[in-house]
């Protein structure tokens, strides 16, 4: 029988009802603030760059940002948002200076959707508008205004200010801002945009040389040849080689970061191939021209199209409506200044070179073993009983879940039985480990072929060849939470950032965070999981009582199934491994998996020593 279909089923809802609602629509995920894309990060993000595009615009050259508990203040020196327009433009829908192309030409956010999706999502927001000396201000709570303040005189400088805590009933309540991940953003603020100073509690951010700068910070002391630097008005490069295996890159399009590249990424690869291509005069395999290269680009465009509101990916094609292909100006423009680089720097050009036949050889010397090693991956991926697979992978593009495949990769029979059975065949597959993987760090990627399973983990996700044909969107690491889980999730990060640095540099790979406690009173028919001892403390107060229980869980396979399902739902607690925004990725992996023991011996032990006077 159908369901009836009336008026009364027809609903209209305010604009901050919507947005609560559909937060995912306009902030992507919510999380915790323990990756980095997490929604709290957006929120300061959408603020933050609408400060940005004032300074592109040439108004302010001076941003303050304070982080202090969970409240996030953002005071710039721009023009100010107009007066009579300040409650309108945090409030409403399709009311924004970014529709005017005029004030804002390559702006980042288009849709004036930001501002109102932090409004809508935060427990407090307050914005303050300094214009002519005078000032405007608004408080709201959960999109809706709570007072509307006349203007005043003022004698503080032109600018807005906004204050914002991001709702707790929205983002998971024991949220908080990681360090870690705001400095990244900040800094990425002040290498695309030379002559701005960024002061985030009271560090100040500031950058000369743009890209350059960001490259110096990611590089060691192995680089083929100094690193090369080239821009014009709206588009900007950066490159070197050095000795780690993949291919680095950093892409940006109006100050967007795109951690999963797009459109003028794979535009700067071609251009670059065909840049070295013309001019040494040789077809050279494009994977021996881009293995090791350490590259950022970035691009200013009107009105660029990402694929999601995270701005993560660019999808635009053009320049501009009715200009010219974006790709076949990026690709013009790296490969003649590629080539004309390499004849004006000699040394650079040698440098490249044997770095391209050093490639060359090493990928011939393992072609034969590479040969056998892939015949028998395709023998046992009929068969293999290591990778329990999923329904719908991330190549296919045509069904809306695609995106939100993932593999989790764990050790020993007990763990991964229990994945299997608590897993969505849908879209989540299982990997299990032998043991613990060999340490690869300082080997060659001849090792990825000869090890068994290495060679089969690189065919079940198929990243042999690049991650344009990866089959899922997630690879998630997980361990058992004690030592041996620990140096399990080690060696495979090493693995990664060793052969493939660029599963890691585009966001695809995250540790999967598991309950240490079960607090339960059966007597009240209640159990809480608990991720530290402060949540399990907390429990223990709420569940009080004589028939209180606390329980560890030492391991994975100790949880079973019908509780493990609820740890890779919809609330699992995911940690995206990055790297430090001023981390060599070599003399990081050299510190904590090279042969320097006595080194990190004595770090480890100066440390604990401090502990535990500090716990005395």
């Amino acid at each position: 029988m159908a369901v009836r279909y009336t008026e009364d089923n027809i609903k209209s809802l305010e604009w901050h009802e919507h947005i609560r609602m559909r937060p995912g629509m306009y902030i992507g995920k919510l999380g915790d603030g323990q990756s980095p894309d997490d929604g709290i990060y957006v929120l300061a993000k959408e603020i933050i760059d609408n400060s940005i595009d004032e300074f592109v615009m040439g108004a302010g050259k001076k941003i303050e940002i304070t982080i202090e508990d969970r409240e996030v203040r953002v005071r710039d020196y721009g023009r100010g948002i107009p007066l009579g327009k300040v409650v309108d433009c945090v409030s409403k829908m399709n009311t924004g200076g970014k529709y005017d192309s005029e004030a804002f030409q390559k702006s980042v956010g288009l849709n004036g959707v930001g501002t109102k999706a932090v409004n809508a999502l935060s427990d407090k927001f307050i914005v303050q508008s300094f214009r002519d000396g005078k000032c405007k201000k608004a408080e709201f709570s959960k999109g809706v205004l709570i007072k509307e303040y006349g203007e005043c005189k003022s004698d503080e400088k032109t600018g807005t200010e906004i204050i914002f805590t991001p709702d707790a009933t929205i983002f998971n309540k024991n949220y908080r801002y990681l360090p870690a991940y705001m400095e990244e953003k900040i800094w990425n603020y002040a290498y695309l945009n030379t002559g701005l100073t960024l002061v985030m509690n009271g560090k100040v951010y500031t950058s000369e040389d743009g890209l350059l700068d960001l490259l110096k910070g990611r590089v060691d002391d192995t680089l083929r040849y100094p690193i090369a630097h080239l821009k014009t008005k709206d588009i900007e490069i950066a490159f070197t080689h050095g000795n780690q295996y993949g291919e680095h890159y950093f892409s940006f399009v109006n100050g967007q970061h795109t951690t999963q590249g797009g459109t003028h990424q794979q535009a700067f690869r071609e251009g670059f191939v065909k840049g070295v291509r013309d001019h040494f005069k040789k077809d050279l395999d494009p994977s021996d021209i881009r293995n090791c290269i350490i590259a950022a680009i970035a691009v200013r465009i009107q009105e660029p199209v990402f694929e999601s509101q995270t701005k993560t990916k660019l999808g635009s094609t053009t320049t501009a409506p009715g200009g010219p292909s974006l790709r076949t100006w990026i690709v013009d423009f790296v490969s003649t200044e590629v080539d004309n680089y390499l004849h004006k720097y000699p040394e650079a050009e040698k440098a490249l070179l044997t770095r391209i036949q050093q490639s060359e050889r090493e990928r011939k010397d393992i072609a034969g073993i590479r040969k056998l090693a892939n015949e028998r991956a395709r023998k046992a991926n009929l068969n293999n009983k290591k990778l329990r697979d999923c329904k719908v992978h991330l190549t296919d593009a045509k069904n809306p879940v695609h995106k939100e495949t993932m593999i989790f990769l764990t050790e020993g029979d007990s763990a991964s039985g229990t994945l299997t059975k608590a897993r969505n065949v849908q879209n989540q597959a299982v990997f299990s480990l032998r043991g613990k993987p060999l340490n690869s760090f300082g080997l060659t990627k001849k090792v990825v072929y000869e090890n068994e399973e290495f060679n089969l983990l690189q065919h079940a996700l198929d990243i042999e060849n690049g991650l344009d044909s990866l089959r899922y969107d997630k690879v998630i690491i997980a361990t058992d939470a004690d030592v041996d889980g620990m140096h399990i999730r080690l060696l495979l990060m090493t693995f990664f950032l060793q052969f493939f640095p660029e599963l890691v540099e585009q966001r695809h790979l995250y540790i999967l965070q598991t309950p240490l406690f079960r607090v339960r009173n059966s007597k009240k028919n209640k159990v809480l999981y608990c991720y530290d001892e402060t949540e399990r403390d907390e429990a223990a107060q709420v569940l009080a009582g004589k028939d209180l229980e606390i329980s560890r869980f030492k391991g994975l396979g100790e949880i079973n199934p019908d509780e493990f399902r609820q740890f890779i739902g919809e609330t699992m607690r995911l940690e995206s491994v990055v790297s430090p925004p001023d981390a060599s990725l070599g003399k990081m992996l050299g510190y904590y998996m090279g042969k320097n023991t006595p080194e990190r011996q004595n770090r480890i032990v100066q440390n604990l020593r401090a502990n535990a006077v500090e716990e005395l």
